[in-house]
This record gives C-alpha cells, sequence and structure tokens, in this order.
C-alpha cells in the first residue's frame, strides 16, 4: 500500500472509530444507570459487545496490536456479563468506562502517529480481576420447569443464560409455534419479535419441523410477565399454538394489560405480483445503499472553504472594476456586466450557505462526550451528579465545537470539583443527594450561547478575596465590586484550592478557558449566587469562516469589524458624548451604552479634534453587553475570509485576525468580545 493510500485509509479508521467510541460512550453511560438495580437490558450490551468486537477488527486490519487486545479483551469482559458468568456491579461499569478511556487516548494518539502507544498493564489487570471473580451461585431455576430437552439443548449458552435470567425474574416462558407465509416470512418475523420486546424478552428464535407447502414455521421462546390468554391477545390470534411454564394460565386481570401496538398480520393475505422496479434484482432486493451520508474529511471542507473566500473576494474585485467602469464609460457593456455580477453573487452566496451549511454539526455530539466525564469526575469525587442537556439539536461549526471541547470539559470539571458539595453536605442544607449539572445551548442571532449551570454552594466573594490576597493578586485594603472579584478567577495562576489534586490547584482551567473563547471571538460570563449555584455562559460565532464584516476607519487605519456583532450604527456631534466616572457614554432607547474610542486602543492619531464635529460609532453587543466603537468613517459591509495572524503575534490584543479585500489590500479584523471584555474591566476598575 502506498503512503498516500495507508494515510487516506488511517484517517478513515480514525473516523470509524470515534464513530464507535462515541457510540459506546452513551451506551455505557445508560448501561452505569442500570448499575444500581443490577439489571441491565441485555441488548444494550450486546450493542456495547459488538461495538468491542468492531474496534478489535478494525484495528487488526492495521496492524495495531494495543488496540486490538484491549478492545479483545473488554470483548471477553462482555461476553462474559452476557452469559452470567461476572455479576453486574458498579465495579465492572468503572472498568469498562475505564477501558474505554484508554482505548480513546491510544486512537487519539495513533492519528498523529502510528507508532503510539503505552502501558496497557493496568488496565489488563483490572479486567482480569473481573474476570476472576465468580458469579453468583444460584440453585437450578429450570428444574421445576417442564421444557423439552430437544429446546433446552439447542440452546446457546447465552441463549440459556437469558432463559434462566428470565426464570430468576419470575417470568412465565412461553414457546410459541407460529407459521408464515414463505414469500415473506423474513419481515413477518421481524415485525413478531419487535412486537414480543415491547411485552418482555425474546430468548430465541428456532425453526420448526413441519413446513408445508409456501409456508415455514418457527418456534420463539419468550419471557414476559404476561400469561398465556394475554400473548394471545397480544398477537391478535386466538388459536395460536402456546405453551406456558412456570405460571398460572389465567387471565390477568383487564388493567394490568394493554395492547399498545396493533398485532401484525401473522398470515397475511397472498399478495399481488409486484411491479418491476428500477434498481432492483430479480429477488427483489435493492442494491442501492440505505445510508444517504458520507463521511468528509474536515479538511477537505477547510479546503473547500477556503476556494470559496477567493471566490468570494474576486467576485468584490469584479464588482470594483464594473462599478469603475461605469463611472468611465457608462455604456451597454458596463450595464451587463454590472448584471452578470449580481448574478455571480447570488450564485456564490448560494455556494457560501451550502459550503457553512456543511460544517455545522449538533453541538449535542459535544455534549454526549460530556456525559463521561460527568460520571468519572464525580465517582473520583465521591458525588452524585445528574447531567441534563437541552438544545442538543443546535448546530455550531465542527472546527468551532472541536475547539471548545476543552474548556466545556475545564468547566464542568471545575463544576463537579469546586461547586458541587458532597452528599453529607447538601444533606445538611437541605438539598437532595445528587446534584445537578445543566448543558444548555441555544441560538440568538448569528450567536450560539452555550450555558454550564450547577446548583451548587455557588462561589463566596470574600473567600475568594481573601485567597486572592494570600497569592499576591491584589492588595489587602482594595475593595473589589462584586463583577471584579468574578473576573479573579480567570486570572492565570489563580485558584481556590490550597492542595493540588487531578482535577484542581494547579492554577491552570478558568484561564484556559476564557483564553480560549476569546481566540473564537467569543465571550465568557459568569454568574453566581451563594448556596445556589453558579452559570458559566459561553457566548460564541456559530461560523468563523467566511462572515459579513463592517469597514470602519480609524485615523489613517482601515478595520473589519464582524457584522454578527454589530447591532446598529449611528452619526453624533462630540456634544452628544457625557462622560460618567471618566468614562465616554451616550444615552440610547434610555439606556446608557458606553464607548471606546479604536484610535485611543491603538495608539492613533485624533483626527477629530475639533469639537463640533461629526463622529461615526459602531453600537456592537455580544450577550447582554453593549458598547458603542467610535471611528472615524463607516465605509460600507463586505465579505472577508479571516485568516489567523499565527502564533507569532498572538500577543496582540483586540486583533481576532487579517482578511483580505477585493483591492488586494490586507486589513486587521476586530476581536469584539476580546474589546468589550477589556474594556469593561478597565470600566470596573476606574469605579473603585
Amino acid at each position: 500500500m502506498s503512503d498516500d493510500s495507508r494515510s487516506q485509509a488511517l484517517k478513515d479508521f480514525i473516523g470509524e472509530t470515534e464513530e464507535i467510541i462515541e457510540s459506546l460512550n452513551l451506551d455505557l453511560v445508560t448501561l452505569a444507570d442500570a448499575a444500581d438495580s443490577g439489571d441491565a437490558d441485555p441488548d444494550l450490551i450486546n450493542g456495547i459487545f459488538r461495538g468491542a468486537h468492531s474496534i478489535k477488527g478494525l484495528a487488526g486490519m492495521f496492524g495495531f496490536d494495543d488496540l486490538s487486545q484491549l478492545a479483545h479483551r473488554m470483548e471477553n469482559l462482555l461476553d462474559s456479563l452476557r452469559l452470567g458468568k461476572i455479576a453486574f456491579n458498579q465495579s465492572l461499569v468503572d472498568t469498562l468506562f475505564y477501558s474505554l478511556e484508554q482505548l480513546t487516548q491510544l486512537i487519539n494518539g495513533k492519528s498523529e502517529d502510528e507508532s503510539f502507544t503505552f502501558d496497557l498493564a493496568p488496565a489488563f489487570q483490572r479486567i482480569d480481576q473481573i474476570l476472576q471473580g465468580d458469579a453468583p451461585e444460584d440453585d437450578d431455576p429450570l428444574a421445576g420447569l417442564n421444557i423439552s430437552a430437544d429446546i433446552l439443548n439447542v440452546l446457546t449458552e447465552y441463549e440459556e443464560h437469558r432463559l434462566l435470567e428470565n426464570v430468576r425474574k419470575e417470568r412465565a416462558i412461553h414457546l410459541l409455534k407460529i407459521d408464515f407465509d414463505l414469500s415473506s416470512f423474513d419481515q413477518d418475523l421481524a415485525e413478531l419479535t419487535q412486537l414480543l420486546k415491547q411485552q418482555g424478552e425474546v430468548i430465541s428464535t428456532l425453526p420448526s419441523a413441519g413446513d408445508i407447502g409456501d409456508r415455514i414455521s418457527f418456534q420463539v421462546l419468550f419471557g414476559s410477565s404476561l400469561n398465556k390468554v394475554d400473548v394471545a391477545v397480544l398477537l391478535g390470534e386466538d388459536d395460536l399454538d402456546i405453551r406456558t411454564f412456570g405460571e398460572s394460565e389465567q387471565p390477568a386481570a383487564a388493567e394490568e394489560f394493554v395492547l399498545e401496538t396493533p398485532a401484525p398480520a401473522l398470515f397475511p393475505a397472498p399478495v399481488e405480483p409486484e411491479v418491476a422496479v428500477p434498481g432492483y434484482t430479480e429477488s427483489g432486493s435493492s442494491l442501492r445503499s440505505i445510508s444517504r451520508t458520507v463521511r468528509v474529511d474536515i479538511d477537505k471542507l477547510d479546503l473547500l472553504m477556503n476556494i470559496v473566500g477567493e471566490l468570494v473576494l474576486s467576485k468584490s474585485a469584479i464588482v470594483n472594476i464594473s462599478e469603475r467602469l461605469k463611472s468611465v464609460a457608462g455604456n451597454d457593456m458596463s450595464a451587463d456586466l454590472i448584471k452578470a455580477t449580481r448574478v455571480l453573487e447570488r450564485r456564490l452566496d448560494e455556494l457560501q450557505k451550502g459550503v457553512m451549511d456543511v460544517r455545522m454539526v449538533p453541538i449535542g455530539q459535544l455534549f454526549e462526550k460530556m456525559s463521561r466525564i460527568v460520571r468519572r469526575v464525580s465517582s473520583e469525587q465521591n458525588k452524585k451528579v445528574d447531567l441534563v442537556i437541552q438544545g442538543a439539536e443546535t448546530e455550531l461549526d465542527k472546527m468551532i465545537i472541536e475547539d471548545i471541547s476543552d474548556p466545556v470539559m475545564h468547566i464542568i470539571r471545575n463544576a463537579i470539583d469546586h461547586g458541587l458539595e458532597t452528599p453529607a453536605e447538601r444533606r445538611a442544607d437541605g438539598k437532595p443527594d445528587k446534584g445537578t449539572i445543566s448543558l444548555s445551548a441555544s441560538q440568538k442571532g448569528n450567536h450560539v450561547v452555550i450555558e454550564v449551570r450547577d446548583d451548587g454552594r455557588g462561589i463566596d466573594p470574600q473567600y475568594v478575596r481573601r485567597k486572592a490576597i494570600q497569592r499576591g493578586l491584589i492588595d489587602e485594603h482594595r475593595e473589589l465590586s462584586q463583577e471584579e472579584i468574578r473576573e479573579l478567577l480567570f486570572m492565570p495562576g489563580f485558584s481556590t484550592r490550597d492542595e493540588v489534586s487531578n482535577l484542581s490547584g494547579r492554577g491552570v482551567g478558568m484561564d484556559v478557558v476564557k483564553n480560549n473563547i476569546a481566540a473564537l471571538s467569543g465571550m465568557v460570563e459568569l454568574a453566581s449566587d451563594v448556596g445556589q449555584g453558579t452559570a458559566v455562559t459561553l457566548t460564541l460565532p456559530i461560523t468563523l469562516a467566511i462572515i459579513k464584516a463592517l469597514i470602519v476607519r480609524v485615523g489613517d487605519k482601515t478595520y473589519a469589524v464582524p457584522i454578527n456583532s454589530v447591532l446598529e450604527t449611528l452619526m453624533l456631534e462630540d456634544g452628544e458624548i457625557r462622560t460618567i466616572e471618566k468614562c465616554e457614554v451616550i444615552e440610547l432607547r434610555k439606556s446608557t451604552v458606553p464607548l471606546l474610542r479604536l484610535n485611543r486602543v491603538f495608539g492613533l492619531p485624533d483626527v477629530k479634534d475639533d469639537v463640533g464635529k461629526r463622529l461615526f460609532v459602531a453600537v456592537v453587543g455580544l450577550a447582554d453587553k453593549r458598547m458603542g466603537f467610535v471611528v472615524d468613517d463607516l465605509l460600507g459591509q463586505q465579505d472577508v475570509v479571516i485568516k489567523s495572524l499565527g502564533k507569532a503575534l498572538s500577543f496582540v490584543k483586540g486583533i481576532a485576525g487579517a482578511a483580505e479585500l477585493g483591492n488586494q489590500k490586507t486589513i486587521l479584523v476586530l476581536d469584539v468580545a476580546g474589546l468589550m471584555s477589556e474594556a469593561l474591566r478597565s470600566e470596573s476598575s476606574l469605579h473603585v
């Protein structure tokens, strides 16, 4: 295999295994919820078993022995659970979660370097300890049943275990003999199985002797709390061949049994000959794929978006040329060119929207990953936590979702470690033992708002202040507002923990969160009530790919302001500006809006020295914050493609990136969230 082919195959492997890992994560969370009762859905366990088996097979194809061995050990563990050889308890679930985390680390490492590996002995040891445990020994529960040896002898080990489990749960065991039309038996049998699963468990489906002509017979071993009469009612057949073991055959009370799904036609009427349909084989099976989705590498989407961005710039250049040509020549050809550019502009807008839609994914993909984090961290902290998710269908750019994964994880870990109390502390405060973390998302205009809220102890401002004084971050005589105290939590090196743990105490966390969100032109806000809980709100743009921008002039420089942050633009006189506590403000519809003069922020000369001259203000807003950027001129709107300034210029404050205009001129794009945060912080400090 060539290097390029190997590289593409590896990307496909990483993509497929990531999908399996995400599915396993959700299934394990569901399995963990059932650990307290000790009763797990066998279909759920089988699904997890198949996931581990799939990863083992895929890893074996690429020669990743470490991955394959770990998945194989998980498969053995799950197989033993399926067969009842080991007890289903919290220790087993913890081991499965730990093994899944090891799998995830291996896969992530191999995405960067195929030779990446680490010592898996601890994972193997934990699995072996569970496997060496003995399952509870019971007397033979089948001894009192009169099930034919012909049936028992053909059951697989797994089916025999499921039969025993149903008997232990004191369910009646029904043996149904049903025959179907040969031409449609597969569909009819699937419908019957689905119907039975709603009222119990289908233990085994066995072929039955005595097929007649165009009909085929099956024996279905079914465990349920329903009795024989109820099963007959469920299937809509009074004279159905049913044998029942281990339960009275008297009818159940009417209120105990409700048939929610219409019974399938077990003996369907003759089917009329079907008309031939293109794309179908002679046997009636379609060769077309059921799925209409295609997995696409995000790098390909980035390349496509960059091409669209270049086309947007080219379109802007053509528009400028056509306008200049019209002003100079004013003939029919210039008018035709303008019409053609308008058609091009509409089609390009459609193409741009289509590419951006492909990049948009539900934020639920991120929220689902957090469920495992919540469970693991709460277990380590000996706390009980319930995760409530809302707005998972809200869509966000795939790259933004990837970039906020770590910040959201930091926030959730802090909520569990710092925010939520232990069960004993919560009981003493009159709260339920189990704390709640709410993870919600909603779209507001061109932004997505993500909120992480807990119902824990909240943030004690005086305690935070004392810690800041101890760490030398503020003077002990300085008085701070509530807002300033909360801002201390985002300072580098600040921590309220004295001891260092795996989660806290290193002074790394919320400052990283703020910096990462700021790099995405987003904003972080924190609100807290002592004893009631804390809420951290992230406000993010839906996409950073191609945006509309307001082009402004400040002194002799030109800047771009993302239009999704601009609420309105104003023209006013110097006399309309008032000063309150050393801050310039204007009155706008009975509300006070603080002003920020961009020329002073960037150290540019003020060309508006004369009193009475007009100024332009771009009123920007994020979340519930408002501010007016004072500029010298508004030059209009334009589509721009934001390019990163790179790590070398990452220290530059107030700048989100660079963009190229249609006239080949490069301008800087303002970081609205960063400028607002710095200005509001400075304003707050002036009030002290």
